[in-house]
């Protein structure tokens, strides 16, 4: 058995219309991203504005953190911090 980690980091203060494949642009531009995904209100279908990404690269998961909290992204302030580390397992 594989143990892979990933390092889970959490977004919020995203704009109504970002997509997932948004924040994997951006966040890629640091690393390696292993998923993406905003967060969606079941009744509106509309976004809540925060989302998650898993990057499994720990020194660039902390660059993507540090670096992207409090910049402007499609108009918003991002708020980005670590979420907690997720540990997934893959059998070979």
């Amino acid at each position: 058995m594989l143990f892979y980690w990933l390092m889970k980091i959490f977004v919020a203060k995203l704009g109504f219309n970002t997509k997932a494949e948004d924040l994997f642009a951006l966040f890629s531009k640091f690393g390696k991203v292993e998923s993406t995904k905003v967060i969606m209100d079941r009744e509106t279908k509309r976004s809540k504005c925060y989302g998650f990404v898993e990057m499994p690269n720990d020194n660039e998961a902390y660059v993507a953190v540090v670096e992207l909290n409090n910049s402007i992204f499609q108009g918003s302030t991002l708020d980005v911090r670590k979420s907690r580390i997720q540990q997934s397992v893959y059998t070979i």
